[in-house]
């Protein structure tokens, strides 16, 4: 049977934790980045994307983004063909973005001090532009 000095207390925790997790969630959606990409592209950026993919992205997603390297071969991973314009239909920007920055199964999260958001909005430019055959320019001199 219950113990009526216990109600009290108890109803007064679930309260108390109810109010942390809606605080907590209203924080996280106040910090969370824009739903669709926020960044305009430029020769600069999508440089500065090429080399955070070439570095970071190509030994599973392949050079060319066909997603068919040595690496993904030997971690057992299918890999979409980001050659393919079909490859990214029904994916969001936000959705990609999340991807990138949190990880998803073996892929590794692409830290903060890695590369910033806007980098990271950059380089889903440079992704959906696999599809298109269009390579991100070179480098601008200066």
């Amino acid at each position: 049977m219950l113990n009526p000095k216990m109600v009290f207390p108890a109803l007064f925790l679930l309260l108390f934790a109810l109010a942390t997790v809606s605080g907590s969630a209203a924080q996280e959606a106040a910090s969370a980045p824009a739903a669709t990409n926020p960044v305009k592209p430029t020769p600069q950026s999508q440089a500065k994307a090429k080399q955070i993919y070439n570095i970071d992205c190509a030994m599973c997603h392949g050079e060319n983004g066909n997603g068919k390297t040595d690496m993904a071969n030997d971690m057992q991973l299918k890999l979409p063909d980001w050659t393919d314009p079909n490859s990214l239909n029904g994916k969001t920007d936000q959705g990609l973005f999340n991807m990138i920055r949190n990880g998803k199964d073996k892929m590794p999260p692409e830290a903060v001090g890695r590369a910033s958001d806007t980098e990271v909005w950059n380089l889903i430019l440079y992704i959906r532009k696999m599809s298109q055959g269009a390579a991100a320019p070179a480098v601008p001199s200066k």
